[in-house]
């Protein structure tokens, strides 16, 4: 858990939920297609990966990564990228990533990606049970 997340549900009088509430959940029925790491039908999110139906890029969200400008550095297994952070409120991290890139074909096949912005890294981690999420939304995505 963030900081961010932990002094906001102390600040709204919530404890913070427990790892086990916390899943993957694909909103596959319109555009655009999201893959949510959540705790559902919660305002608890860490992660979103979102695209429009057939486009070719994935906006990756990392909420509670806390304020960023300029560029972030995305690695799976040996690839790696640079794409250029978003304007976003609340230290939410916005980033897009083509899904034709050697960094999304390496974390789509392991479930594993790490971001980073200066000196603060954050690990992506889709548990194997949620590849199958992750593979779909790769697919409906696909430019």
């Amino acid at each position: 858990m963030t900081g961010l997340f932990l002094a906001l549900s102390l600040l709204l009088g919530q404890t913070p939920p427990p790892a086990s509430a916390w899943t993957w959940t694909l909103y596959d029925t319109e555009s655009p297609v999201v893959l949510a790491h959540e705790v559902p039908d919660t305002v608890h999110l860490r992660t979103t990966l979102e695209c429009d139906t057939g486009s070719g890029v994935a906006r990756v969200s990392m909420y509670g990564f806390g304020p960023s400008t300029g560029y972030v550095r995305f690695a799976a297994a040996t690839a790696v990228s640079t794409s250029e952070i978003a304007p976003a409120p609340n230290g939410t991290l916005i980033a897009p990533m083509r899904t034709d890139h050697p960094v999304f074909a390496a974390f789509v096949a392991g479930g594993r990606m790490t971001a980073t912005v200066g000196d603060r890294q954050r690990a992506i981690e889709v548990q194997p049970a949620h590849l199958a999420k992750l593979r779909r939304f790769a697919e409906l995505c696909a430019g």
